[in-house]
């Protein structure tokens, strides 16, 4: 006859070790799947467009304060602008036809490296946000925080150097909030808001003047056009007011982190969902 094998039964120690381990598997596998899920959303949600809105607005418009800071220093300091560019091509058309007037009304080279850099800017952001979406929240996102790093690295050389009226001490923090200042503006394009340029106030002034719905009391355009040239005026005096009691490095720190600011903003808009007749949306 064969012997039958009967199974030991298992030691308390042993069927607690077991049901630990199924636990702890079970506990691993959820959690992994947890974290899937949050970086799953994480990224649908930063593939998004970015629906234009008055939170959107309210983004431009603290751009738009940076802005009139860093002008507000960029011309008693280099004698240019790095943002409003028609005073430089002036300045520029003026230097090829009376060079005998650089360094007396204009500086030659800051100028040109603040045009220039201005629309190497403005290009290589147009272009790139016709390739992966104008209003793609990771876009803006990414755009913004490279914006506001360029405007720190001018805030460093400044602190660092000091006010250098000519040369590479002068040049490269014009380029780089030139740059930065460009980018900036087609952003503001991009989110559909062409009355916040966040920099131009020429045809905004004009645009408001002219407005036929000027004194209606719900006029969009017109109270968007408002509240730029007024938020503008705002950062050009309190550009100003630092200048003259910290220093204008102090005024481009603060005027990078307004921008570092709206980088974050950028994760809380809304988004721009197509209409669909029917099913749920699709990340």
């Amino acid at each position: 006859m064969t012997d039958l094998k009967v199974d030991k039964p298992q030691e308390p120690e042993q069927r607690v070790s077991d049901s630990l381990q199924t636990t702890g598997s079970s506990s691993s596998s959820t959690l992994s799947s947890s974290m899937d899920s949050i970086f799953s959303r994480a990224w649908c949600h930063m593939m998004e467009p970015v629906r234009p809105s008055g939170f959107a607005e309210f983004e431009l418009l603290i751009l738009t304060f940076c802005t009139g800071m860093q002008d507000a220093i960029s011309f008693p300091d280099y004698h240019c602008f790095a943002s409003n560019q028609t005073g430089n091509t002036v300045f520029l058309m003026l230097a090829i036809v009376l060079p005998y007037l650089d360094g007396e009304m204009f500086i030659t080279a800051n100028i040109g490296a603040a045009l220039g850099f201005f629309l190497l800017g403005g290009w290589v952001t147009g272009q790139i946000s016709h390739f992966v979406g104008p209003r793609l929240r990771l876009w803006l996102v990414c755009c913004n925080f490279i914006q506001s790093c360029l405007v720190f690295g001018a805030a460093a050389m400044q602190c660092q150097h000091g006010i250098v009226l000519k040369g590479g001490n002068a040049v490269i923090p014009i380029g780089l909030l030139a740059f930065a200042s460009g980018s900036q503006v087609v952003q503001s394009r991009s989110l559909q808001m062409t009355e916040i340029s966040t920099s131009m106030a020429t045809a905004a002034w004009i645009d408001l003047l002219i407005d036929p719905k000027l004194f209606q009391l719900n006029n969009r355009p017109r109270t968007r056009r408002a509240m730029f040239l007024t938020t503008l005026v705002l950062g050009s005096l309190a550009g100003a007011g630092i200048y003259r009691s910290a220093g204008s490095w102090v005024a481009i720190l603060i005027s990078a982190a307004g921008k570092m600011l709206v980088t974050g903003m950028y994760l809380f808009n809304g988004t721009d969902r197509p209409k669909t007749s029917s099913g749920q949306d699709a990340c």
